[in-house]
């Protein structure tokens, strides 16, 4: 017993000389931290607001009473997620889904990079030198054993796809390209379109209030996987008006350039939760690349973050620029709305107009009113404000699937622009007015709106 305790009083000797912490409790050492901000973001102090309806309710809803709550600080989009910003995630699922059916195709043959072709596109894995011993031991232990056979293997990003079929190194090649296009008796005016159906997101989430409240269960039983199809409905331009001619805005919004900087549409709720998962698995993968720390999660705000985003730091305005006017001293509109009965152009605009247009509020976030309504990550439960939380409001109840809607659009008139207006559509539909933003948490609470008050305290 006495070398055991000499012993172990050695190894402690050696340990404190070999420190510099002096035998002090200094915590764990690491890189020191900087807050990020995200590009195209802008940070939202937190702190306390009134919540709800400032003035009379004149169309009786009753559903947002005034309520003094608080938020904590969080980065938010300063415009609502574009086409082009869209176009870029259903470009990252259309690629990864050809290079998955190119590798898959590979492995049934028994292609290789060495033999050309399609063998480029193999997966990268056992054959492979650059592949790391963590790496094969995941291929070795858990590859093949789920569900999803080929789950878990890593795909070729670095040999260029061909999309011109005078390209096409192989028949292997051409027959996995030809799945991706819509069948040749279905094309018109000789175009031969990506069959958007097969174009489908996957990732997954943990439930964490489900698993914090219930510890009963293990924790993969709180993982949910998701797979979403993520192209944006682009026939809401015309499902959502009867006798319309609005054919220009279904063939061209989405896709053409001219509009690349407009807010995206026809994006349902669940697909804009999918490209926040994008967003974050997008970022992070070029963190771990650079041996960084990962971010926060992208995520869709809350409706109370959203509401004192909208606000801009005014305390019981109807609207971001204040009120109670829709128009400045010059007589200009201050959103791009519906202001006159079956007059969509009088704000200068007939449809959507781009994201960075009119006035920013005072958190430099443009068109929190009008323009096009947002998801927000809440259900819509008339009765809401009345039980929940006075911090970080959210009520989400995933079996409700009437989902908030925020800030109004062009089609509507001046009442839904209010930032206290509340509104709903269901998850599953999407609108050729509601896009959306995102928000991102921001690390640590030493960045509080209610600072400049601290004298008062």
């Amino acid at each position: 017993m006495k070398k055991l305790i000499a012993f172990t009083a050695i190894i402690l000797t050696l340990y404190s000389c070999n420190t510099s912490d002096r035998g002090e409790l200094v915590g764990t050492q690491g890189k020191q931290w900087r807050p990020e901000k995200p590009f195209g973001m802008t940070l939202v102090p937190g702190g306390a607001f009134i919540m709800g309806k400032s003035d009379d309710d004149f169309v009786a809803v009753n559903d947002a009473p005034t309520k003094t709550v608080t938020v904590r600080s969080f980065y938010m989009d300063e415009t609502e997620i574009t086409n082009a910003e869209y176009r870029q995630f259903v470009y990252w699922v259309r690629d990864s889904t050809v290079r998955l059916k190119l590798a898959i195709l590979a492995d049934e043959v028994g292609a290789t990079p060495g033999d050309g072709g399609v063998g480029e596109f193999a997966f990268v894995d056992q054959e492979n030198e650059e592949m790391t011993p963590y790496d094969q031991y995941m291929y070795d232990n858990y590859f093949g054993m789920g569900d999803d056979f080929y789950a878990g293997r890593k795909i070729n990003n670095r040999v260029d796809i061909q999309w011109d079929t005078a390209n096409y190194p192989d028949e292997y090649y051409s027959e996995v390209m030809d799945t991706m296009y819509i069948p040749a008796e279905e094309a018109y005016n000789g175009q031969r379109t990506i069959d958007v159906t097969k174009l489908k997101f996957q990732y997954t989430y943990m439930d964490m209030q489900g698993a914090a409240r219930d510890n009963s269960k293990r924790r993969k039983d709180f993982i949910i996987k998701e797979e979403v199809n993520i192209y944006p409905d682009t026939t809401v331009w015309i499902k959502d008006y009867n006798y319309s001619y609005n054919e220009p805005m279904h063939n061209d919004y989405f896709w053409h350039q001219a509009y690349g900087d407009y807010p995206v549409v026809g994006v349902n709720w669940k697909q804009a939760k999918a490209f926040t998962a994008w967003r974050t698995l997008y970022k992070n993968s070029y963190q771990k690349s650079r041996r960084r720390q990962h971010i926060n999660s992208f995520r869709l705000p809350s409706e109370a973050e959203w509401e004192y985003a909208a606000r801009g730091g005014l305390e019981s305005a109807s609207y971001p620029w204040g009120g109670p006017y829709t128009k400045n001293d010059r007589g200009c509109f201050r959103a791009n709305f519906k202001p006159l009965r079956g007059d969509y152009a009088a704000d200068q605009a007939l449809y959507t107009v781009e994201a960075k247009s009119y006035e920013p509020n005072d958190y430099n976030l443009y068109n929190m009113a009008g323009n096009v309504s947002e998801w927000v990550d809440s259900s819509y439960d008339p009765s809401s404000y009345d039980f929940s939380s006075n911090m970080n409001p959210n009520v989400n109840d995933t079996k409700n699937l009437r989902k908030v809607v925020r800030g109004g659009s062009w089609k509507d008139i001046a009442y839904f622009l209010q930032v206290s207006s509340r509104d709903y559509e269901y998850a599953d539909s999407a609108r050729s007015y509601i896009g959306f933003r995102t928000v991102q948490d921001y690390m640590g609470t030493d960045v509080v709106l209610n600072e400049k008050l601290g004298d008062a305290r």
